[in-house]
Protein backbone atom coordinates (compact mmCIF):
# COMPACT_ATOMS: atom_id res chain seq x y z
CA UNK A 1 0.00 0.00 0.00
CA UNK A 2 0.95 3.13 -1.01
CA UNK A 3 1.90 6.57 1.37
CA UNK A 4 -0.98 9.01 0.37
CA UNK A 5 0.44 12.87 0.85
CA UNK A 6 -2.15 15.37 0.51
CA UNK A 7 -1.62 18.60 -1.40
CA UNK A 8 -4.64 21.20 -0.16
CA UNK A 9 -5.80 24.61 0.03
CA UNK A 10 -6.85 25.89 3.18
CA UNK A 11 -7.35 29.20 4.90
CA UNK A 12 -4.87 31.56 3.29
CA UNK A 13 -2.07 28.64 2.71
CA UNK A 14 -1.49 25.39 0.70
CA UNK A 15 -0.93 22.60 3.20
CA UNK A 16 0.80 19.11 2.67
CA UNK A 17 -0.06 16.46 4.61
CA UNK A 18 0.99 12.52 4.83
CA UNK A 19 -1.24 10.59 7.14
CA UNK A 20 -1.54 12.26 10.77
CA UNK A 21 1.13 13.86 10.89
CA UNK A 22 1.34 17.49 10.94
CA UNK A 23 0.83 19.50 8.05
CA UNK A 24 3.72 21.73 6.33
CA UNK A 25 2.25 24.98 4.97
CA UNK A 26 3.28 26.99 1.84
CA UNK A 27 2.21 30.39 0.21
CA UNK A 28 1.23 29.05 -2.89
CA UNK A 29 0.14 25.41 -4.89
CA UNK A 30 3.36 25.32 -6.63
CA UNK A 31 5.77 25.32 -3.26
CA UNK A 32 3.20 22.79 -1.82
CA UNK A 33 3.18 20.66 -4.87
CA UNK A 34 6.95 20.39 -5.27
CA UNK A 35 7.30 19.83 -1.72
CA UNK A 36 5.30 16.94 -1.78
CA UNK A 37 6.64 15.46 -4.63
CA UNK A 38 10.03 15.55 -3.61
CA UNK A 39 8.61 13.70 -0.45
CA UNK A 40 7.24 11.05 -2.74
CA UNK A 41 10.32 10.67 -4.14
CA UNK A 42 12.30 10.47 -1.08
CA UNK A 43 9.75 7.80 0.10
CA UNK A 44 10.15 5.89 -3.01
CA UNK A 45 13.99 5.58 -3.06
CA UNK A 46 13.46 4.38 0.76
CA UNK A 47 11.64 1.84 -1.14
CA UNK A 48 7.83 3.11 0.16
CA UNK A 49 5.47 3.70 -2.90
CA UNK A 50 4.08 7.08 -2.66
CA UNK A 51 1.19 8.82 -3.96
CA UNK A 52 0.78 12.46 -4.14
CA UNK A 53 -2.88 13.79 -4.49
CA UNK A 54 -3.64 17.48 -4.97
CA UNK A 55 -6.65 18.26 -4.50
CA UNK A 56 -9.03 21.41 -5.63
CA UNK A 57 -10.89 23.94 -3.22
CA UNK A 58 -14.30 21.70 -3.19
CA UNK A 59 -12.65 18.36 -2.51
CA UNK A 60 -12.08 16.99 -5.86
CA UNK A 61 -8.69 15.36 -7.49
CA UNK A 62 -7.37 17.89 -9.76
CA UNK A 63 -4.16 15.22 -10.35
CA UNK A 64 -2.25 12.44 -9.05
CA UNK A 65 1.47 11.46 -8.34
CA UNK A 66 2.42 7.93 -7.95
CA UNK A 67 5.78 6.82 -6.94
CA UNK A 68 7.43 3.71 -6.66
CA UNK A 69 10.85 1.76 -6.77
CA UNK A 70 11.15 0.60 -10.53
CA UNK A 71 14.83 -1.56 -10.22
CA UNK A 72 17.70 0.63 -9.29
CA UNK A 73 15.32 4.11 -10.35
CA UNK A 74 11.94 6.06 -9.18
CA UNK A 75 9.20 6.13 -11.12
CA UNK A 76 6.72 8.88 -11.36
CA UNK A 77 3.63 8.57 -13.05
CA UNK A 78 1.22 11.22 -13.74
CA UNK A 79 -2.34 10.70 -13.78
CA UNK A 80 -4.94 12.76 -14.37
CA UNK A 81 -8.16 13.27 -12.24
CA UNK A 82 -10.77 10.75 -12.87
Amino acid sequence: MAEVIVVAPTEGAWRVQRGMTEPWLFESRAQAEWSARRLGEALAEGGVAAEVRVMLGDGAVAGRFVFAMDGAAVRAEIQPAA
